[in-house]
């Protein structure tokens, strides 16, 4: 897979290193001379330009690219590389930074964006999931498809405990991906059965969440 990267600070070299060590090809994308460090990550292409420039975008060949990550520090400059990556070059995924959470709301698919990453987001659900017990908590969000994966972990009195998935009925726009018990990740099938301290993890819209809810936890 070959993956441009636009912003090669600290975000985008740790995240290129990351992408070669699983063995794919990424070029690193940056208009500032000082950011090209060409020996911070060698196994990379480089490109000196303007991401927000056509002209810069044609000479990545960004149509030769299965994934985009804007993740520079400037929100507007994510914003327009990610809305050229998807309309210009028809990218499949657009992967973009928000460095500021006032900003989030306009990281969706009408700017082309697939996945928007926000650092103090992920932190927050982190905390809710280590700390929360019978609520549902947002952890990360799939923009393309307007769902989100969610995690939830059961109480000792959750209505689900003792029946197997199948029994459950789960709401609508909504599937059980896993169950994460004592340290182990099991594959969420029919025969299964849900126990308290279970964390089950689902992808679900928006609108399923609340439903989700009830339907594991009950009336309690």
């Amino acid at each position: 897979m070959r993956v441009a990267i636009v912003g090669a600070g600290n975000v985008g070299r740790a995240i290129a290193r990351e992408l070669l060590s699983n063995n794919h090809k990424v070029l690193l994308i940056d208009k500032d001379p000082k950011a090209i460090k060409m020996e911070s990550v060698q196994a990379a292409e480089w490109l000196l330009g303007d991401a927000c420039e056509i002209s810069t975008l044609d000479k990545a060949k960004l149509t030769n690219c299965q994934v985009l990550v804007a993740a520079t520090g400037d929100d507007k400059v994510n914003l327009v590389t990610s809305l050229l990556g998807k309309t210009e070059y028809g990218i499949p995924r657009v992967v973009a930074r928000i460095k500021h959470p006032k900003n989030e709301w306009m990281f969706d698919s009408s700017w082309g964006v697939d996945v928007a990453v926000s650092t103090p987001r992920i932190i927050s659900a982190l905390v809710e999931e280590a700390v929360s017990v019978g609520d549902v908590v947002r952890l990360f969000s799939l923009r393309k498809g307007q769902a989100n994966l969610v995690e939830i972990t059961l109480p000792d009195n959750a209505a689900c405990c003792g029946k197997t998935v199948s029994e459950i009925e789960f709401p609508n726009d909504c599937a059980i991906a896993a169950i994460v018990r004592d340290g182990r990740v099991i594959p969420a099938k029919d025969h299964e059965v849900i126990s308290a301290g279970d964390e089950l993890i689902f992808v679900a819209s928006a609108s399923a969440e609340d439903l989700l809810k009830k339907c594991l936890i009950g009336n309690n």
